[in-house]
């Protein structure tokens, strides 16, 4: 079971790295964003399977802080950038909106 979670852990790990071109490259803010929150959600599960491996219960409660400055993150995101009405367009592309 252990060779499961170091598998899982490493599957996790390269779904960051291939993330990271997305938040590098972009092309919208709202692509970087969801690329930061499965950034979080990677590392929450990668705390989890660590926790559930090594027995160390304070893990767990680094990966809820982690799970909560993630939602905050979104809910930040959010308020700040989205206009309602917007189509959907990058503001910096010379999108009509």
């Amino acid at each position: 079971m252990f060779e499961i979670y170091v598998i899982a852990s490493l599957l996790l790990m390269v779904n960051i790295l291939v993330g990271l071109a997305r938040v590098l490259k972009g092309p919208t803010a709202a692509d970087r964003m969801l690329a930061a929150e499965m950034f979080a959600t990677s590392a929450v599960v990668i705390l989890l399977l660590l926790a559930t491996v090594s027995g160390e219960e304070s893990l767990v409660d680094v990966a809820l802080v982690f799970a909560l400055l993630s939602a905050v993150t979104v809910v930040t995101f959010v308020s700040r950038f989205w206009i309602a009405g917007d189509s959907g367009k990058d503001r910096r592309a010379g999108g009509d909106s």
